[in-house]
């Protein structure tokens, strides 16, 4: 990804609500009535899924848009069932080598619908500002790998990094340190200031 797109202070934070279930976090980013779903539910809990968006008041049909920060069956299960309801799926140019392997890693019990190619937006880092901002968000896709090669990070203008299962510095192994920290810093130096990770809760960047 392009480490050039800088990140500039925003004072209006858009809106941010938590829909998960199953200890991992799905996170709708709202501006107005247009939605960016990110991580995408797990397989076969399509309906838990809806009925999160529905107690939150957030309308299936208002998800606009969703996308997955890496491509494993907690984080992106649900996302060909999203397309099948109207989500716009968008794809990070680093991930597309990602999204048919996980169908190798499903069992029949898990009900998963495979996900098709068939009108997803595939974005580089460089175009990922412009395609947001068509839907309302100021923000940007970063690649951090660590915990998977096809990561991303979904990085708002306002400092929110969503960063799926980027592994905490701390719990980095000897074989991932290098690319973990790697990751981390390039967030720190593009403005990242709030981790919004897949499980768990809501905690300041790392200092290091």
């Amino acid at each position: 990804m392009d480490d050039a797109c800088s990140v500039a202070h925003v004072s209006n934070r858009p809106s941010i609500v938590n829909v998960g279930y199953r200890s991992t976090n799905f996170w709708v980013v709202s501006a107005g009535r247009s939605r960016l779903l990110i991580d995408l539910g797990w397989p076969g809990m399509f309906s838990a899924l809806t009925a999160n968006l529905e107690r939150a008041d957030i309308p299936l049909k208002e998800v606009t848009h969703g996308v997955a920060t890496h491509y494993h069956m907690d984080h992106a299960g649900a996302a060909q069932d999203l397309k099948d309801a109207g989500m716009r799926l968008i794809v990070a140019a680093e991930q597309v080598s990602a999204v048919p392997l996980m169908a190798q890693h499903m069992k029949p019990t898990d009900h998963y619908t495979p996900i098709t190619p068939d009108g997803n937006r595939v974005v580089s880092c460089a175009d990922s500002r412009v395609l947001l901002a068509t839907i309302g968000i100021n923000g940007q896709f970063v690649h951090t790998p660590g915990h998977s090669e096809d990561s991303i990070t979904v990085l708002l203008e306002s400092g929110e990094a969503f960063t799926g299962d980027l592994t905490w510095p701390m719990f980095a192994t000897e074989e991932t340190v290098e690319q973990v920290m790697a990751s981390w810093a390039r967030l720190r130096a593009l403005g990242a200031r709030t981790v919004h990770a897949g499980h768990g809760p809501v905690r300041p960047m790392p200092t290091a």
